[in-house]
C-alpha cells in the first residue's frame, strides 16, 4: 500500500483472485480510519492492477 495523502491510498494489486477482498478491506480501512460510510470511498482504476481509493467529501468528515 502507498499512502498518497491523508484521504487517499494507492493499491497495486497483482493477485486477480484477491481483487475484491483486498478492495473491500481498503474501503473498510480507510473509511474506519476517517469515520464515514463506505459509500463516501470513490475507488477509480488509476492504472494496469493499479486503483486509488480517496474520500468522496473530505469537507464533512469527523476528525480522528
Amino acid at each position: 500500500m502507498t499512502f498518497d495523502a491523508t484521504h487517499s491510498v494507492t493499491l497495486k494489486i497483482w493477485d486477480k483472485a484477491a481483487l475484491h477482498h483486498t478492495l473491500d478491506a481498503a474501503i473498510s480501512d480507510l473509511s474506519t480510519r476517517h469515520n464515514t460510510t463506505t459509500c463516501q470511498v470513490a475507488v477509480t482504476c488509476s492504472g494496469p492492477n493499479t486503483f486509488t481509493l480517496s474520500l468522496r467529501n473530505s469537507g464533512a468528515l469527523a476528525t480522528a
